[in-house]
């Protein structure tokens, strides 16, 4: 047993290499630390992305850390994910793709009464290349500028849970933030030998905690009333890095020249107070239905890092999630289609992101989120472990005032392998 625990911790830090791949390709992943990632389960983003309320004996709960003192096994969780944008303004319209490992995790049983997770999980995302003309009055180019950013931050995080009554469960979660961030901006005139290229490249890191409960109360004999909340406590993650301006040689391959700026930066993003509340009914490894609400006051930039973000500006976040899932007969031996478990949900996010493209500081647009998801869960040859497939689409942002909107299909695929690892030994 302790063999499986040292080559699983083995597994999860070898693999955070991993997860300095490119795993973004939104414009929107430009501003602060990039795209704040969706911190649940395939199992969870199949339901809209509930799960505040929802308790499981065999399965990862990322959205509440008071869910892993139900946990009745040993379970080991891992997956990728596939994203594939169709972003298009008033003018034009693109499309890309990115397939990437989305998170690794651990949670082991502590008794009857409590159980404990850890493990990597994506925490931000930056990934863009967007490019800009000037074009003179008979459409001639003059002038092109390149936009491109690429890197994010990681979490590695350790959660305890433990019911002190039956059916209450506390849990409390400590984080790890880190990542490299780079950002750079090329110019180019139609006149000018040479263009000008401004880079930013910052290292971030910061702790943050979470905390959260769950209560489960019977309604009638067969269906139970799941309450529970998180509370993701405010913290500043910290970036420090470098700002580079030079001239390069533009050919086959990007050529520096002269350094005309070389010089230190530091910034804070500030995260207040986020709530999620979250409830739900159903019945044990049968169906369940429920909705999470989540909020948040608005992020905080500070620092010459952040500086230059001075066409956005954040406000209140808000999220509406609603989901569920049904599987015909848990335990049926006749049939496999039986034990597959089925799930769908929407979710209407405010992401606090005002955006003004126009630069004229007055024309700041809400960036707005609207998904729809489905899945299956598939049974393993062992009943207590299985494949979960997902899907997600949905639209993000719009095309008014110069904005971009994008439309997304995401596909996700999990593992999740469950085995009792702590026996009594027993004598005959």
């Amino acid at each position: 047993m302790i063999k499986k625990i040292i080559i699983v911790v083995i597994t999860l830090f070898i693999s955070a290499g991993s997860f300095a791949q490119k795993n973004n390709t939104s414009a929107y992943s430009f501003f602060g630390i990039g795209d704040k990632n969706n911190i649940n389960t395939v199992e969870q983003l199949s339901m809209g992305g509930i799960g505040v309320a929802l308790n499981d004996t065999y399965r990862l709960n990322f959205s509440n850390p008071a869910s892993v003192a139900s946990l009745s096994f040993t379970t080991y969780t891992l997956a990728i994910e596939n994203k594939n944008i169709n972003a298009q303004d008033s003018n034009s319209k693109q499309s890309a793709a990115t397939t990437y490992l989305s998170y690794l995790a651990l949670g082991v049983p502590l008794g009857e009464k409590g159980g404990l997770t850890f493990g990597l999980l994506p925490n931000s995302s930056v990934g863009y290349s967007l490019v800009s003309n000037v074009l003179d009055s008979e459409d001639a180019l003059t002038e092109a500028t390149l936009y491109s950013g690429e890197g994010g931050t990681n979490k590695v995080f350790l959660n305890f849970g433990y019911k002190p009554y039956k059916g209450l469960s506390l849990g409390l979660q400590g984080n790890y933030v880190f990542g490299k961030i780079e950002n750079s901006i090329i110019n180019q005139t139609l006149t000018a030998p040479l263009a000008t290229k401004f880079e930013t490249v910052s290292n971030v890191k910061g702790y943050s905690f979470n905390m959260g409960f769950q209560y489960v109360t019977g309604l009638s004999a067969k269906v139970d009333l799941n309450l529970g909340a998180s509370f993701d406590l405010g913290n500043t993650i910290d970036a420090e890095g470098q700002e580079y301006l030079y001239s390069v040689s533009l050919g086959s391959f990007e050529s520096p020249r002269d350094t005309i700026l070389n010089t230190k930066s530091i910034g804070e993003l500030k995260s207040p107070l986020k709530t999620t509340l979250g409830a739900g009914i159903g019945k044990k490894n049968k169906w369940f239905a429920g909705v999470d609400y989540s909020f948040q006051n608005a992020l905080e930039l500070e620092g010459s890092v952040f500086n230059s973000y001075s066409k956005i500006a954040y406000d209140k976040y808000s999220k509406v999630a609603l989901g569920g899932f049904y599987t015909p007969k848990f335990n049926s031996i006749s049939s496999y289609w039986e034990r597959v478990t089925y799930r769908a949900g929407l979710k209407f996010e405010k992401t606090g992101l005002l955006v003004d493209a126009l630069g004229n500081g007055t024309d700041f647009t809400a960036i707005d989120d609207f998904g729809i998801s489905f899945g299956v869960g598939l049974p393993l040859s062992q009943q207590l472990s299985n494949i979960n497939l997902g899907f997600e689409f949905g639209k993000r942002g719009n095309t008014n005032n110069g904005l971009v909107q994008e439309n997304y299909f995401n596909f996700r695929l999990s593992l999740s392998l469950n085995d009792k690892w702590f026996n009594k030994l027993e004598i005959f």
